[in-house]
């Protein structure tokens, strides 16, 4: 099991404004910001999660990171397409609209968005029920 994951971001002020809006359909939220201060020089980080356990990070430091791919786990089919919907006004480009992917298994809901460094960021459901 992952605890946490997180990646290097080229504009971490347009980064914030995409993943706040992109993974509030989810119920993940920004909840811990480290400062370039706190880190001895070393990047400022940001910490998305829910439950007061941030389990996403991205920040600055080193190259921003491109060709990464991250699956945030969905409640329903209604999440997907309100993550997938609001990534799109969020400045991300689609990268696959939400629908069933049965490639993966019969029960899979997904959508796909490119954020803004082109890092392929998804929601899935398995099952209407949840994730």
């Amino acid at each position: 099991m992952i605890d946490h994951i997180g990646f290097p971001v080229s504009d971490i002020s347009s980064s914030r404004a995409f993943y706040e809006r992109a993974l509030s359909p989810l119920g993940i939220s920004l909840l811990m910001e480290i400062t370039e201060e706190m880190t001895g020089g070393h990047g400022v980080h940001l910490g998305f999660g829910r439950d007061g356990k941030p389990f996403f990070w991205i920040g600055t430091g080193r190259p921003a990171a491109s060709g990464t791919h991250v699956a945030f786990a969905a409640r329903d089919h209604s999440a997907v397409d309100a993550f997938h919907k609001a990534a799109l006004e969020a400045g991300g480009r689609d990268n696959g609209a939400p629908g069933p992917r049965p490639i993966y298994h019969p029960d899979y809901y997904g959508a796909f968005i490119l954020d803004p460094d082109g890092n392929n960021i998804e929601a899935v459901c398995h099952g209407e029920g949840g994730a």
